[in-house]
């Protein structure tokens, strides 16, 4: 029986009518995530990250596949998922508190007004959006700032999953920093479970547990799972002088220079080959890897189990089917 995940995707796909025939963007996407684990994805642009997240939100159907979450099929938006977009989607409106007070009253209908503000206050303050700036409408904070009251309103409403699509891509590199520091801060102190798409290979080490790396579309796919063996709390500062750093990612970055073509080119042939379903699944699963630990074994004088490159085509017997 296949391992039960807090969060379980499964053969996920997603296709596209054209005036040229049907494109798909993604196909047979598999992986689960963990409660309390906060996963990254990362792929090149048209590779359907984004859709997949909102697949996960249900504010997109998938063309096949299946979304569980605690043992229920994922259909249609709930407020047990949150989303952080990177334009943040704030009502112009409404002051910073009332925006978070907004999402609050929807998920906690019973709660008392009092109760209500004093917990959205809360998670502002978390944000580090306080004296008088809890008060302001969004035309009056900066970018960072409202991306803050983004946050801050996503976690207040408690979602059993956050979703987070790119949130600091539209930041200066030190407002990103800080709010980075931030999301650590209260993903430690809540124990949220939580799936980000990102390009920055630097922020998916600092912030994840595990990355997901995607090949190009189209006919895209999760490759693999690669374990951030870099022990908690992380400090920026520090971070990149952990033995385990650098080789995670000269991994990440080498398979977005290379790996990802070559591996879109080889699945490519594997397709054409007429394989059955059965001989390309294998073909094409994704494998789990581990950088830092490699490095760490190799450093200590004696090398990890040799396992077979995980990515070499399949021995011509099963390729043919035969």
């Amino acid at each position: 029986m296949a391992e039960q995940h807090f969060l379980d995707i499964t053969h996920l796909a997603k296709r596209f009518d054209t005036e040229h025939g049907e494109l798909t963007v993604f196909d047979d996407v598999s992986f689960g995530l963990d409660k309390g684990e906060f996963v990254c994805i990362i792929g090149h642009s048209g590779c359907g990250k984004s859709t997949i997240l909102n697949v996960l939100a249900g504010l997109d159907s998938p063309s096949g596949g299946e979304v569980y979450m605690a043992g229920k099929e994922v259909r249609g938006p709930s407020l047990e998922r949150g989303v952080v977009f990177q334009n943040y989607s704030l009502l112009p409106w409404r002051s910073a508190l009332s925006n978070v007070e907004f999402g609050v009253r929807a998920r906690f209908p019973g709660w008392s007004k009092s109760r209500v503000r004093e917990h959205s206050l809360q998670y502002l303050h978390m944000v580090g959006l306080k004296d008088g700036a809890e008060h302001r409408k969004p035309s009056a904070l900066s970018g960072g700032m409202r991306q803050r009251v983004s946050i801050a309103r996503a976690f207040a409403t408690q979602p059993q999953l956050l979703l987070l699509d790119e949130p600091f891509g539209a930041l200066d590199a030190l407002t990103r920093g800080t709010i980075q520091d931030e999301l650590l801060k209260i993903c430690a102190e809540t124990h949220q479970t939580v799936f980000m798409i990102t390009h920055d290979v630097d922020e998916a080490i600092l912030l994840a547990d595990r990355i997901l790396l995607m090949t190009n579309g189209p006919h895209a796919r999760v490759a693999e799972s690669v374990k951030v063996s870099i022990e908690r709390p992380r400090d920026r500062t520090t971070i990149v002088h952990d033995a385990g750093y650098y080789p995670i990612r000269t991994h990440l970055v080498d398979f977005l220079v290379s790996r990802s073509r070559e591996l879109s080119d080889r699945d490519d042939a594997v397709r054409d080959a007429g394989h059955t379903r059965e001989v390309q699944a294998e073909a094409m699963a994704p494998v789990e890897v581990d950088p830092a630990a490699d490095a760490r074994a190799e450093a200590a004088g004696f090398a990890r189990p040799h396992a077979p490159d995980p990515h070499a085509p399949p021995p011509l017997k099963a390729v043919n089917g035969n």
